[in-house]
């Protein structure tokens, strides 16, 4: 079993994984991204970095033996301009740029060649940890009605069509009429933003109308950034009045499945595993 060096940022993703090498025995290192990495991850072997030392970081990586390594967590893009690089990171940084231009794909696309380059294997989150995706059909107790199906289709439709655009993941459509599209801002800012919308065009708690559909990008480096939900959307889609999330089975994350289910079922909301489409 290959050791797994697991390149750490903000979220419970990160410590979700690392729970489960430790569970299963399989060897790790953490590299703690500084600002963005929680301290529960203090608890691990590894170390901190800053996200351009790359160079401090393939030696941190080759000195604990890892083979693999996995991205892990959430990252906001950087302003290039206040990076503390090292020479290696010097090096990387004027493609990054680059690729930042053309989109948050390309530039993770980047990363991850960066990575490869120097003779890590790349595994995505859900490939360590092959429970962590969502499964096809209802998670929990709560069915979606017809109406929630058709809208179901639209944002589906919607969230393609942005992440053809490389623009975002996420969209809510109630009654056919798109409600929100997620860009920069993040799920949990798209549902706030839904919830000071005028009762007439969202639902309410109580009287749930509408849907949240998360999916990956039809140009999605699936390695890393695949779509994640976690309690704390259940509770905000709860909260914006919407009658539960949908997103496609084996490509979005669910964190604290066992939570999420629990939360879903106590609020009357439903989770749902949509086929992938056909390529």
């Amino acid at each position: 079993m290959r050791k797994l060096g697991l390149i750490a940022g903000g979220g419970r993703l990160p410590v979700e994984i690392a729970d489960h090498c430790e569970r299963t025995g399989r060897p790790f290192h953490i590299l703690r991204l500084r600002g963005f990495a929680g301290a529960e991850l203090d608890a691990y072997p590894g170390e901190t970095v800053g996200l351009a030392e790359l160079g401090k970081c393939f030696k941190s990586l080759r000195r604990a033996g890892c083979e693999a390594i996995c991205m892990a967590g959430l990252v906001a893009r950087p302003d290039f301009a206040k990076l503390k690089p090292d020479l290696r990171g010097v090096r990387a940084i004027p493609g990054a740029i680059v690729a930042a231009r053309r989109g948050d794909d390309a530039l993770l696309r980047y990363m991850l060649g960066v990575f490869e380059h120097e003779g890590f294997a790349v595994e995505g989150a859900h490939e360590v940890m092959s429970d962590l995706t969502l499964p096809a059909g209802p998670l929990g107790a709560v069915q979606a009605s017809a109406d929630h199906l058709a809208d179901i289709a639209r944002a589906h439709t919607v969230v393609r069509e942005l992440g053809r655009l490389d623009i975002g993941q996420g969209a809510v459509v109630c009654d056919g009429l798109v409600l929100a599209v997620e860009a920069q801002e993040g799920t949990d800012a798209m549902l706030a933003r839904v919830a000071e919308l005028p009762i007439a065009v969202r639902g309410a708690p109580g009287r749930p109308r509408g849907v949240l559909v998360k999916a990956p990008k039809p140009i999605q480096e699936e390695r890393v950034d695949l779509p994640t939900i976690g309690p704390g959307t259940i509770e905000r889609l709860a909260q914006a009045g919407l009658a539960g999330v949908a997103g496609e089975a084996g490509r979005m994350i669910v964190l604290e499945r066992e939570a999420v289910i629990r939360l879903a079922d106590e609020l009357g909301v439903f989770v749902v595993g949509l086929e992938p489409p056909k390529p």
